[in-house]
């Protein structure tokens, strides 16, 4: 097997053949033919070696002045120290960044580049890396030779060889702006959380205020509305003149409980506190419940409802009261906004996954540059100064309510022709029959006449501080429990108290009680034998929806909020007689 050839035999070969093709070879050469050829070949083969060498050197050449651009001009400072820390080498980015020519730097000792109060760092990470086989990173303030500071970042690798010394490979990045940055990020952030905690400080503030406002409100509105209620309904009946002035008493104490009621509400929802109760709805108990709560106001103004026929089976996926909200607003407005003698037509269809309810009325319709502002809170499109109430609130809840349950809400209207509001639910099986569904049937109100067989020999208790309150509940049980025998505590204490000595068929609490308050009356009365079975009614002003979410978790049988509407009362009542006496019975 033949070896290859080396460059030595490839270059005599090559000088072989270019003196064959300049010297004839005629006859055979004799020993000075032979020398001088040799010296030919020799000849050719320095030449050739030279102009190698020659191409090398350009290549060299070309590999140093990259290297340099590289080392030289690098964006980062290289430079070399020594074991004990002197400056054996550096590029000129890294006398830019100290400061200081090239010549004055070599043998200069870094430390004195390194700020005062960094020395401890930069000494402990210096004798680290000299005894380290691995990179690593260090941050340091250094000082440039006129006395200026910037940030630098250093990263280091010892090289150990059998010829030089060892030596730091040290590279210096500038990362003055970096730490800028990362400071103003820092400042930012502290400041958006400081923002962030005055913000729910504030909104803190303006729940606060606003449940506070609605428990003031309530309460002397719950006096106002009630002894209103009962001269309405008093024997002997009120004369025509004071039956007119006893309905606008009602009227417009309904009314501003209205706008207590949607004031709490949008503050509810923008706060993101609103929590939602999703549920399969079957959609004919929704319509049937609408339907009977707005049939008087509608027959009052001579504005019959048509409802077209639809699918009963259909459901919606949403909150079963959200859902009541949003349509008894849509029905009021169709109603007070309608044109005498007008009509409101109620239409259901279904799609894939949707199910929308429409609301038309005839009434002056709304121009498109009106449309676009519907959903404003306040904005009452102009209807300031007409007979019919409302506070430009309820549309913009209603439209919250929708979106939050996965709905959309709209309106088609023409002026002259008339309105028809539209909402669009998320379209849900047919729910199935719940045991709560046929216990609520077992549960059926008694009628007013037959109440006294039902309450006679009963007790309740009434925990209340406010004297008109108290005064106002006398009167209702006079009225219509005659037979009841009403106790009465002014604070939590007290009630306990009652409660234990006397046993009550039923008690009344307030919640906000000098002493103790009616949650925590209520899990004393619990946590007693004697007490433990006695249903108990809440009667608050504390209305918002986590006061009433709160009072039912706690055991209150019903939740009322005051202003208490007496029929309302009478039912939850009735409920509590009844389940107090069962109670009764099963303890005997």
């Amino acid at each position: 097997m033949s070896k290859k050839p080396d460059l030595q035999q490839m270059l005599r070969m090559e000088a072989e053949a270019k003196l064959a093709q300049t010297t004839p070879n005629d006859a055979a050469p004799g020993a000075s033919e032979t020398l001088l050829h040799e010296l030919h070949v020799h000849q050719i083969e320095l030449e050739m070696q030279n102009e190698e060498l020659r191409r090398s050197h350009i290549v060299l050449e070309e590999a140093h002045a990259r290297y340099v651009d590289l080392y030289e001009f690098s964006p980062v400072g290289y430079l070399t120290l020594s074991r004990e820390g002197l400056i054996d080498a550096i590029n000129l980015t890294g006398s830019a960044l100290l400061g200081k020519e090239r010549k004055k730097l070599l043998q200069r000792r870094f430390a004195g580049f390194v700020a005062p109060h960094d020395q401890d760092s930069w000494r402990q990470y210096f004798m680290r890396m000299m005894q380290a086989r691995t990179t690593d990173i260090c941050e340091l303030t250094l000082l440039r030779g006129d006395g200026t500071v910037f940030n630098a970042r250093l990263d280091c690798l010892l090289t150990v060889d059998d010829v030089a010394a060892p030596a730091l490979r040290v590279t210096i990045t500038d990362i003055t702006e970096r730490k800028r940055l990362d400071r103003l990020l820092q400042y930012q952030n502290a400041e958006l959380e400081l923002a962030k905690a005055a913000a729910e400080k504030s909104n803190l503030a303006k729940s606060d205020f606003l449940s506070r406002m609605s428990h003031d409100l309530r309460t002397p509105l719950n006096a106002i509305l009630g002894f209103a209620q009962l001269l309405e309904a008093g024997v002997p009946p009120p004369t025509e003149v004071q039956a007119l002035r006893l309905q606008h008493i009602i009227k417009a104490g309904w009314y501003l409980l209205d706008m207590i009621n949607d004031i709490l509400n949008i503050s509810v929802i923008e706060a993101g506190k609103l929590t939602l109760s999703r549920e399969s709805v079957l959609l004919a108990d929704v319509m049937r419940e609408c339907q009977a709560m707005m049939e008087p106001l509608a027959h009052k103004r001579g504005i019959p409802i048509n409802f077209l026929p639809y699918d009963p089976s259909w459901c919606v996926y949403a909150d079963l009261t959200r859902v009541k909200q949003v349509l008894l607003n849509l029905f009021s407005n169709a109603i007070k906004y309608n044109r005498k003698h007008g009509t409101v037509e109620v239409k259901c269809s279904a799609g894939a996954d949707r199910i929308r309810i429409s609301i038309k009325d005839n009434g002056a319709g709304l121009p498109p540059e009106k449309i676009a502002q519907l959903f404003q809170p306040f904005n009452r499109l102009g209807q300031e100064k007409s007979a019919a109430e409302g506070t430009g609130i309820g549309l913009v809840v209603a439209k919250q309510l929708v979106e939050l349950m996965g709905g959309t809400i709209g309106v088609d209207s023409t002026v002259g022709v008339g309105s028809e509001f539209w909402i669009e639910l998320l379209r849900d099986v047919v729910p199935k029959t719940t045991a709560a569904s046929d216990m609520t049937a077992q549960f059926v109100l008694p009628t007013l006449a037959s109440r006294s067989s039902d309450v006679a020999q009963r007790r309740v208790l009434y925990v209340e501080d406010n004297p008109d309150n108290l005064m106002l509940m006398e009167q209702i049980m006079e009225e219509g429990y005659p037979q009841v025998r009403l106790l009465s505590a002014a604070d939590g204490n007290l009630g306990v108290a009652l409660a234990r000595a006397h046993l009550p068929d039923v008690i009344l609490m307030d919640i906000d009680l000098p002493g103790i308050s009616g949650i925590e009356a209520l899990k004393i009365l619990r946590q007693d034998m004697a007490t433990m079975h006695i249903p108990v009614i809440a009667i608050s002003a504390n209305a918002m929806l986590h006061d009433i979410e709160s009072g039912l978790v706690a055991g209150f049988l019903r939740y009322l909020t005051k202003p208490v509407k007496i029929a309302e009362f009478q039912d939850a009542m009735n409920v509590a007689l009844k389940f107090s006496g069962r109670e009764k019975e099963l303890v005997k």
